[in-house]
């Protein structure tokens, strides 16, 4: 990641957007459950934890300029763009 992304990350007072989300019952009670355990105030600072570190790890794959470069390289060469975002979807997953 670059280093004035991640500065501006590092930034607790950030301001924040609403966001609601449909999530099942027994994954909120297991959230609301686990949350003060891993020392968290509530299950939304959790998830909010949760959805950082997977969403830095996906920046750092994806961010990386020789991947850039491949998937324009694949585009000159014609692979459609739903083929490009197939396999990053499973290399993500891996």
């Amino acid at each position: 990641m670059k280093i004035e992304k991640l500065k501006t990350r590092l930034i607790r007072n950030r301001p924040m957007n609403t966001v609601t989300i449909r999530m099942p019952g027994d994954v909120i009670s297991d959230l609301k459950r686990i949350a003060p355990l891993l020392g968290f105030s509530g299950y939304q600072p959790l998830i909010r934890a949760y959805v950082g570190q997977s969403l830095r790890k996906d920046l750092e794959r994806l961010d990386s300029d020789s991947m850039s470069d491949l998937v324009s390289s694949l585009r000159r060469r014609g692979v459609s763009q739903d083929v490009i975002e197939d396999a990053l979807a499973e290399t993500m997953h891996k």
